[in-house]
């Protein structure tokens, strides 16, 4: 018994950690995640990086209900403000059961609204 646990805490220890880090909560209760790989600055400072957003409760939507969603967004972090490049949100993220999925040719650029996944994100990659 001692043999097979520690088997299967070595075999643990190898797996590759899931490169979701959780970095915050929306105001209602929404884990945020980053994926510390995708992070990059371009030379104008923009930061461009992708976020996973896990839904508690799920969204009730007519095709079911939606309980993550996934975003490619670029930050300023001189004028505090966000851009979403793509997003994916999904019925089902572990099947790739998508719902909807919008790709902007010209993203503009916003103050993001307290609190959402936008701000947590804004304030985690801009912080001083």
């Amino acid at each position: 018994m001692l043999h097979t646990l520690t088997l299967l805490l070595a075999a643990a220890a190898v797996l590759p950690q899931s490169k979701w880090q959780e970095i915050g909560r929306t105001s209602t209760g929404n884990s945020v995640f980053l994926d510390g790989k995708s992070v990059r600055k371009a030379p104008d400072g923009i930061v461009t990086a992708s976020l996973r957003v896990t839904y508690t409760p799920p969204v009730d939507t007519p095709k079911g209900k939606v309980t993550s969603s996934r975003v490619l967004a670029l930050f300023d972090c001189g004028r505090q403000q966000v851009a979403t490049k793509q997003s994916v949100m999904y019925l089902n993220e572990a099947k790739g059961l998508e719902y909807r999925r919008r790709t902007i040719a010209k993203p503009g650029f916003s103050p993001p609204f307290s609190s959402t996944f936008a701000d947590v994100a804004l304030k985690h990659l801009c912080a001083k």
